[in-house]
């Protein structure tokens, strides 16, 4: 079995596809991308592959009876492969390869190969369909190559307003039958099954061969026989269908109606004048309505976008604090989800609004209608100022919620040291005001007051070691005060009962001491040993609560240096211990000492050392505690150098990430750049160059995800700087915005030019010079020109706007039209849409008036059932709506006046008024047609200055000024 594939641009025909075009001009592969599928299955329907056989034999037929032959059974007449040679030859015009005239299989093969072959070289697929199983009669194969051949040669060619084949048929159908009651064309099948839209193609063409208003819908035989017998003996088109069959048939064969309808195309189609008059009309109607309906979405979408910005700013700005961590962790966690799910959608619909407006403005531009100008306070501009105050807030919001974060971590922590200070404070001064109260010097022997004194001393020494903890609570509450802590009230109760309790201790103190010194010179003799014991061992008590307090004090780092600093303080503080244990150990053979010596000469001691308060036990039970806060200590450091490892695995992981995003956003920005103002191949080379961008940038989204998340665990792990990088995640965010948004307005600048290039008729020659005189002059590379670059630009191009009075009323002339609000610069498609007026030509209001003229019979006026004729129901109404009564002396009731209505719409109405004006700015109409008339015109009044002129330029030109 032969297979037929061909590349892309090729047609792909057969019984498993079929279609039709998006254009007057577009390829027969578009029209068979958008045809239903051929089902092979229909065709086992009789009823159905009844009428293909007798539709298709009939067409055959009428192009085979113009070689003098015929055909009368479809499976069996092209078995051989001739008469379908022939019937191409004669539906193509040109002569296929000479016939082998065997009648071996393998000729009649090689025959139909042949037929197959041609129908290959006009770019049709042909998918599934062989040689064999036609030679072997196949119906469904034959079938499916007979409407392949159709839809190429008697389908594929129509054309309706920008829609071709099957799509420019139905339109031409429902155009022709609008005005006939009953008829409403909607497909191929169950909207011919009446017979009325038949009667009313031919009434509409030929009123005189039917008389419509005597046909009954309830009668669709009559109605169909009716016009099969009209179409064969009065338009020379054969009967293909019978009347019996469609009614009979649920849904009438799809294939067998378009190729019957498509016969009544031909046949009617040098009737087209009028219908491209209203074409014309319905055209500068459309552009009107769409620019209108895009206006509309404009204020709507940018009235949506400034409500949000106003709702929103007013949230930004609330910094309210919390009182604990957690309500602002929430906050936090709020701040995330606003700009993970909320923003991005307006991003979004920023950059929309924009391309909107660019877009708007440009298609007014090229229908010549004024600019559009947005409601007071929705201008891009004022969109732009919101968006900037509603960023300014959001970066604020978020630095005041990492401040706040850390200061209420700092708050948790001085509050937990400052309680547990003041528990040690309190639990030390416990007891010792009555201690300082007691007068027990009074009764006690010399020896007793000896050992009070030497205690008081003790005592004091202790209590000068106490003043820096008092000191250092007073401190930490004028540090929670200082930081708006919210129970400042409590720790101020607190820490003033210390100081009051502090001062009256000093006090008490000072006043036993006298009392003590009263009574010094009746006291003597005191165990030397005791006092020795007491002198070394309160140090070394008040050390080791130090040491504890150290080792249970709490601790909070930020960095991986912050906690090594920490451990090698705390191996400092072990190197130490030793020596520690050694002092220790002296104290306790001291207190040793004094036992043995007064066991050795009996004497009874009462008591504990009266010189202090610290036994040996107290001292062992710490020096124990100690010990074992040691190791408790080596854990919760490890475990924080742990946890500031992983942070700063964070930190490097996120700078590693950040590292590459941030430079590749950076590149491809200037990559973008380089492409808006170079002139790298055609507009189209450009505009898919920029889409390939598109697609990379957006197919590089995935990165920006992971850093975004690698991002969310630094926050939550709290980790506030990276030296690791000088990005940041809101640098990164702001950067791909900034590129998503520029890619889309270069994307968007690069369609405005093509939309002004194919608008305007300009060629690809001429929009690449543009571009080279306007980057020749761009020395910035900014996009714009100021006055004397542009004024240099057209000195190149050959205008006269020297330094003289007439020079610079011709380019103040010129300026106001390139810069209309006066802002100093002149931009590319300021440029462009100037070039394209001084050198090419538009659809003008007298064209249109010409148009109206063709509808209205050539009078003055036209009537709404004129325009309701040839007008779709729409755009008819549109019309009768603004047209005034017309008041001519030719008048008749219902005449409205068509030419005050086209200059209301902002065309151009004569050559003088528009872009070619005679003069340096440009060549008016009738300058062109001189010139076509052999007249000699200057180069600069055609607007060409040393652009030049082509012949075939000034055919199009002239081309365009007579249709």
């Amino acid at each position: 079995m032969v297979d037929y594939h061909a590349a892309n641009q090729s047609y792909q025909y057969g019984p498993s596809s079929a279609g039709n075009g998006a254009g007057g001009g577009g390829s027969m592969g578009d029209y068979m991308a958008q045809e239903d599928d051929w089902d092979r299955d229909l065709l086992l329907d009789p009823a159905w592959e009844k009428q293909q056989r007798k539709t298709f034999t009939a067409w055959c037929n009428s192009h085979l009876r113009k070689a003098g032959t015929q055909i009368e059974n479809i499976d069996e007449d092209f078995r051989d492969g001739l008469k379908l040679m022939l019937l191409l030859e004669v539906i193509s015009g040109e002569r296929l390869p000479k016939p082998e005239r065997g009648k071996m299989r393998v000729h009649k093969i090689n025959n139909v190969n042949k037929a197959l072959d041609f129908i290959a070289s006009k770019g049709v697929k042909l998918v599934s369909i062989g040689a064999e199983e036609i030679v072997d009669g196949n119906a469904k194969m034959t079938l499916g190559m007979i409407w392949t051949i159709i839809l190429r040669f008697a389908i594929q060619d129509i054309s309706v307003e920008e829609t071709s084949a099957k799509e420019g048929l139905l339109l031409w159908c429902q155009r022709k039958t609008a005005p006939y009651k009953n008829v409403n064309v909607q497909n191929f099948h169950i909207s011919w099954k009446d017979g009325l839209a038949f009667n009313a193609l031919i009434h509409r063409h030929r009123p005189e061969l039917i008389e419509y208003d005597k046909l009954r819908k309830d009668d669709p035989v009559t109605n169909l026989n009716n016009a099969f017998e009209v179409a064969e003996k009065y338009l020379d088109i054969p009967k293909m269908l019978d009347a019996e069959d469609i009614v009979n048939t649920a849904r009438p064969d799809e294939k067998a109606i378009m190729t019957y309808v498509s016969s009544f195309y031909h046949a009617f189609s040098g009737a087209q004048k009028a219908e491209t008059a209203a074409n014309r009309i319905c055209k500068v109607l459309a552009v009107n309505q769409e620019n209108e309906h895009l206006m509309e979405d404009y204020e709507k979408l940018a009235s949506d976008l400034l409500e949000w910005i106003r709702r929103t700013i007013p949230w930004l700005e609330d910094r309210v604090p919390q009182k604990t961590i957690q309500e602002m962790q929430q906050k936090l966690e709020d701040f995330r989800d606003y700009r993970r799910v909320h923003k991005p959608p307006k991003v979004q619909e920023k950059c929309q609004l924009e391309i909107n407006f660019n877009t708007l403005q440009t298609k007014l531009r090229l229908s010549n209608r004024p600019a559009f100008m947005p409601s007071e306070g929705k201008m891009v501009s004022d969109i732009n100022n919101g968006w900037q105050h509603l960023e300014q807030a959001e970066k604020g919001y978020e630095e005041w919620l990492l401040n706040e974060i850390r200061r209420l971590e700092r708050l948790d922590h001085l509050a937990e040291k400052f309680r547990q200070k003041a528990s040690i404070h309190e639990a030390w001064t416990d007891g010792k005001e009555a201690m300082l109260k007691h007068r027990d010097y009074e009764t006690a022997t010399l020896s007793d007051i000896k050992a009070l004194i030497r205690k008081h001393e003790a005592f004091e020494s202790d209590l000068a070691a106490h003043q820096d903890r008092v000191e250092q609570i007073a401190a930490i509450a004028q540090e929670l005060n200082e930081l708006d802590y919210y129970d400042s009230h409590n720790v101020n109760t607190r820490c003033q009962k210390i100081c009051d309790q502090w001062d009256a201790l000093g006090s008490l103190t000072h006043s036993r001491r006298e009392a003590l010194e009263k009574t010094e010179k009746q006291l003597e003799a005191i165990d030397q040993l005791h006092l020795e014991y007491a002198k070394r061992a309160a140090p070394f008590n008040n050390w080791m609560e130090s040491a504890m307090e150290d080792l249970q004090d709490m601790f909070i780092v930020h960095t991986i240096e912050e906690i090594e600093g920490l451990i090698s303080a705390h191996d400092q503080f072990k190197s130490t211990l030793p020596d520690a244990d050694r002092e220790r150990e002296a104290i306790l053979a001291i207190h040793k000492e004094a036992q043995r010596i007064a066991e050795s000469n009996h004497i009874k001691l009462s008591g504990s050392n009266p010189y202090t308060t610290v036994t040996p036990q107290i001292i062992n039970s710490k020096w124990e505690k100690v010990q074992q806060l040691v190791p408790k200590r080596d854990h919760a450091l490890l475990e924080e150098q742990s946890k500031q490892q992983s942070n700063e695995h964070l930190r490097r992981q996120f700078a590693s990430q950040a590292n590459v995003v941030g430079p590749w956003i950076q590149t491809k920005m200037e990559e973008i750049g380089r492409i808006s103002i170079e002139m790298n191949g055609t507009l189209e080379d450009q505009l898919s160059h920029l889409k390939q961008y598109e697609r990379s940038i957006v197919d590089y989204k995935p990165n920006l995800d992971l850093l975004e998340q690698q991002h969310q665990l630094i926050q939550e792990a709290l980790i506030f700087d990276n030296k690791h990088t000088n990005y940041t995640m809101e640098h990164i965010r702001v950067g791909w915005e900034q590129l998503l948004t520029t890619i889309a307005r270069t994307i968007n600048e690069v369609e405005n030019q093509i939309l002004t290039r194919d608008a305007k008729g300009i060629s690809q020659e001429q929009m690449q010079e543009f571009r080279a005189s306007f980057n020749h002059f761009d020395k910035d590379h900014g996009g714009a020109l100021g006055p004397e670059e542009f004024k240099a630009c057209l000195i190149s191009l050959g205008y006269d706007v020297e330094n003289d009075r007439q020079g610079e009323a011709e380019f103040n002339r010129i300026m106001s039209l390139v810069d209309p609000n006066h802002s100093g610069l002149v931009t590319f498609q300021a440029f462009i849409d100037f070039m394209s007026r001084e050198t090419t030509d538009t659809d003008t209001a007298d064209q249109v008036i010409a148009s109206f003229k063709v509808l209205a019979g050539d009078k003055n006026f036209i009537t709404a059932e004129e325009l309701r004729r040839e007008l779709p129901p729409d755009q008819a109404e549109y019309c009768i709506a603004r047209m005034a009564p017309y008041q001519g002396p030719d008048a008749v009731p219902g005449a409205l006046d068509y030419n005050p209505f086209l200059h209301s719409v902002s065309m151009q109405s004569s050559p003088q008024s528009s872009g070619w004006v005679g003069g340096q700015g440009g060549a008016g109409a009738g300058s062109l047609l001189s010139l076509w008339a052999g007249q000699e015109v200057p180069p600069t009044r055609l607007g060409l200055g040393r652009l030049g002129a082509s012949a075939s330029g000034l055919v199009n030109m002239y081309d365009v000024l007579c249709f």
